[in-house]
Formats: C-alpha cells, sequence, structure tokens
C-alpha cells in the first residue's frame, strides 16, 4: 500500500555513514532536511550529494530541503556555564555587556536591539519557555526583569517574546551566504526561518536568482506570532510552510498550537501549497525504540489535518534508531489515511478556476473519486497539475510522470504525489498515452480493467499547459 503522508527526516552524525543512509532510504524516507544551524558547508555538501546518490542506487527520488537558521535571539555565554534562576530572583539582560560575560545576575544578548522591543509587563520566554522573566522596566540598554519561572539557564540558550513582536529581520548575513551554498548543492527547497511577512520570502526569491538557483522552492517557517496575523501574504508568496510549534509554541502557548495548526494546514491546502507539522513528534524516540503514544496520536492527527509532510528533527539526526523512527512514523501515516477524514474534501467545490491547468486537475479528482480510479498519470513540467491535484483529499495514488529531475525531487513532498522519470520527446499522442499506462502496470497500482486518468498538455516541454483528461481502461 502505497503512504501518501510524505516523511522528512533531518540529516545529522547519526545518518553519515553509507549504511544508516540506505537504512533510512528503505525505511520510507521521501525528503531530507539539511540544519544549516549546525554544520559545514563541506558537510551539507557532502550529505546532500551522498543521499542522492544512495537514493539513486535504490531507484528513489529523494528531495533536499536546506534550512537557515535565521535569527535566532539568544542570551549570551556564563562565565561558569549555566545558572540556577529561582523564582522572584532580578535578572538583567544586558545590551551592553561582553557576550562571554554573564553571571548569577546579568547576562548579554545577540540582540542587540532587544531593549527598543520591549517594554513593562511584557514576558520573556528563555530555554523554550522553561525559564521566565517579566521586564521590570528598561534602563539605557538594560532590560530589568523579575524571575516568574526559575529553573537552570546555560549558554546560547534562545529569547522570546510572549505574544510576538521581536523585530529582527528574517534573512540574516549567514542567511545570505547559506542561500549560496544551497545554491550549489541545488536544493530543492530552502527554509526561511521567523518569516515575519510576504517580503522576507519575496528577499529571498530575489538572492536565489543572484545565485542562480531561482527554480528552488521555498519553505516559509512558521514560528512567530506575528507570522499566523500574516499568514495568507505569506503562503501565498512561498511554496509550501511549515509549521514549527517549538518557538511557535513559545509565543503564543502550547495550548493555542493544535487550533492553529490545523488552521495553517487547511489555508495552506485551501491556496494550494504545501505544509509541513515538525517539532518533538517523535522525540522519545531520540533515544527509545518505540514511540509513546501521545506521539503516535500527534502524528495521526497531523495526517487527519491534512498535512503533507511529517517532520523528523533530533530523532534521525542524532538519535540511537533513525530506521526504526521513520518506520514507525511510516506505519502511523498509512493507518491515519485509511480513516475516511484522510479521504473526504470539498475543496473547490463551490469555487471558479483561474487557469486551465486547475480546471483540469480539479475534474480529474472528482472524476477519479467518483469513478472508482484505481491511479493518475500526470505528465508534467513543473509539477504544478500534481500539486493541485494533490489538495484533494482520497486515496487515489498521483504520478508526477516528467523529464525534468529538479520537478522529480520537488514532487516528493506533495501529498500524495509520486515522482516517475517518463521522457515524451519524439511520440506521438497515442504512444504517449500507452506509455503512461504501461508504467502504472510496471508499478504495480495497476491491474487489466482498472480505470486511470491521464492528464496532459497538447504542447510537450510547455510549462503550464496541461488541459486534457482522459479515462482509460487498462
Amino acid at each position: 500500500m502505497l503512504r501518501r503522508t510524505k516523511i522528512v527526516a533531518t540529516l545529522g552524525p547519526a545518518t553519515d555513514s553509507p549504511e544508516a543512509m540506505d537504512q533510512l532510504i528503505e525505511a520510507g524516507v521521501d525528503v531530507v532536511r539539511l540544519n544549516f544551524s549546525h554544520g559545514s558547508e563541506e558537510e551539507h555538501l557532502r550529505r546532500a550529494e551522498s543521499v542522492r546518490n544512495r537514493a539513486r542506487a535504490h531507484g528513489r527520488q529523494v528531495g533536499v530541503i536546506a534550512d537557515l537558521q535565521g535569527p535566532k535571539i539568544r542570551i549570551g555565554r556564563f562565565e561558569n556555564g549555566k545558572i540556577i534562576l529561582v523564582e522572584g530572583d532580578e535578572f538583567c539582560l544586558d545590551m551592553e555587556l561582553d557576550i562571554n560575560g554573564g553571571n548569577q545576575t546579568t547576562v548579554g544578548t545577540t540582540y542587540q536591539s532587544l531593549h527598543e522591543d520591549v517594554s513593562r509587563g511584557d514576558s520573556l520566554m528563555l530555554d523554550d519557555g522553561r525559564v521566565a522573566l517579566w521586564v521590570r522596566n528598561i534602563e539605557g540598554k538594560k532590560v530589568n526583569c523579575r524571575v516568574t519561572l526559575g529553573g537552570v539557564l546555560s549558554n546560547n540558550k534562545g529569547i522570546n517574546l510572549q505574544g510576538g513582536g521581536l523585530s529582527a529581520t528574517a534573512l540574516t548575513e549567514k542567511d545570505r551566504t547559506d542561500i549560496k551554498i544551497a545554491a550549489k548543492m541545488q536544493a530543492d527547497y530552502i527554509a526561511i526561518s521567523f518569516v515575519r511577512s510576504g517580503n522576507d520570502v519575496v528577499e529571498a526569491k530575489t538572492l536565489l536568482e543572484e545565485a542562480g538557483w531561482g527554480q528552488c522552492g521555498i519553505v516559509s517557517k512558521i514560528e512567530r506570532a506575528e507570522a499566523i496575523t500574516a499568514a495568507d501574504d505569506i503562503i501565498a508568496e512561498s511554496d509550501g510552510i511549515m509549521i514549527a510549534r517549538g518557538d511557535l509554541g513559545v509565543e503564543i502557548g502550547d495550548a493555542s498550537l493544535p487550533p492553529v495548526q490545523k488552521r495553517l494546514i487547511k489555508l495552506a491546502r485551501s491556496m494550494d501549497r504545501f505544509a509541513i507539522t515538525a517539532t518533538q513528534m517523535m522525540e522519545s524516540m531520540i533515544e527509545s525504540p518505540v514511540p509513546t503514544r501521545a506521539e503516535v496520536f500527534d502524528v495521526a492527527n497531523a495526517v487527519l489535518d491534512g498535512t503533507d509532510a511529517v517532520m523528523l528533527s533530533g530523532e534521525t539526526a542524532v538519535g540511537k534508531y533513525p530506521e526504526k523512527v521513520v518506520e514507525a512514523m511510516a506505519n502511523i501515516c498509512l493507518e491515519a489515511e485509511q480513516q475516511r477524514a484522510a479521504k473526504v474534501s470539498g475543496h473547490r467545490m463551490n469555487e471558479h478556476f483561474r487557469r486551465r491547468d486547475e480546471a483540469i486537475a480539479m475534474a480529474a479528482m472528482y472524476t477519479a473519486n467518483h469513478l472508482g480510479v484505481k491511479a493518475i498519470a500526470s505528465l508534467t513540467e513543473s509539477g504544478a497539475t500534481a500539486l493541485m491535484m494533490s489538495r484533494i483529499s482520497s486515496g487515489i495514488p498521483i504520478f508526477a510522470m516528467t523529464r525534468n529531475l529538479h520537478t522529480r525531487r520537488k514532487v516528493t513532498i506533495f501529498r500524495g504525489v509520486y515522482p516517475v522519470s517518463f521522457d515524451v520527446t519524439d511520440k506521438d499522442i497515442g504512444e504517449t498515452n500507452q506509455e503512461m499506462v504501461d508504467e502504472l502496470v510496471r508499478r504495480g497500482v495497476v491491474r487489466p480493467k482498472d480505470t486511470v486518468i491521464l492528464t496532459k498538455g497538447d504542447l510537450d516541454g510547455v510549462e503550464g499547459d496541461t488541459n486534457t483528461m482522459k479515462i482509460c481502461r487498462v
């Protein structure tokens, strides 16, 4: 049975051997994430090349996401490495203090404008909310606080403003350099951290064009409170979104995450974009060979929400059981996909279509869901028709048939879409139709007398020209 929900696995030391990479691919990983918050250019380039080589050896396509670090706002370092804060303690964040000069009462920060973005009564969350500070007053470049949630505070921990509002730009100088590295490896997507508005996405597109890799897709990470308000603008400029529940949960409160996750996934699908659900999905499996039941429910609920992909971070990057966690996640996704809620959709039922290929995509899915179609083959240059079809929930596999290697890699993230290398150059229409059906038979997804749907355009090699749907009997 084909799994529709895609699995994104973060690469790291735990996956660096060829054997580990093979196990990850055999377990069913669809896309890998390179975390640019860690590692060198050489490591990222090597890992991208390795996964593509090993995927090719397995007859697979695996997409690559280069995840930019972004403006992670952090405290500095302590003279003794860490301190212990107790509720009621006075503590100061000092923009003028040496970054390595922290002590029991004060510490510096990497964000020199923090004192301009906060005011009395604000709550600052440190180390993903493990320590909380209430802002008493601003004194020059010092933010004087009272500890409202105590605990251990160590070097370089992150700072979030509860409710959002820190104004650091989404793209740092490091990100600008890393975009060039992503272009060099021909990453299929880059993920932008701490996006605030659609303008951040436009800037990233410009930088990719300048780096010579403008066809790279952009994933906007929703992890700031203000990104929720600007979600329509951000999604419109992006190819997809990642619901990064760590920092987002700190800013809006964990209790608010479930409805926000559901709303963002629904919004992305309605705008013909994909969604990735991320952060702590199977975190116990960093150390344990089996997930907790709460993690099973979390992954299954994301599938039922309609997410295109579920993402693993430390579980595969540094965990003890990278292949086992992918296998476990795959099994959960498969089971959740059998539920009726994962197969029913009212997408665009009462709306006008904007493009011919959109009309064909919607017609194909409506027909497929009502005619007992076993599979859909979409002849595509860019993957757009396959993406639009995949926005409609169903249990019918969609095969994106294309000669374009980059398109085959990009569709690996789309829910229910599977890449196929297929070149129609110098073939007539009848020959093309027959070979598309033959490919479905060869893959074992259809048998004689099954009904299939083919979508394609009149002009081979022209992007956005899908204008034909054909219903065939094998």
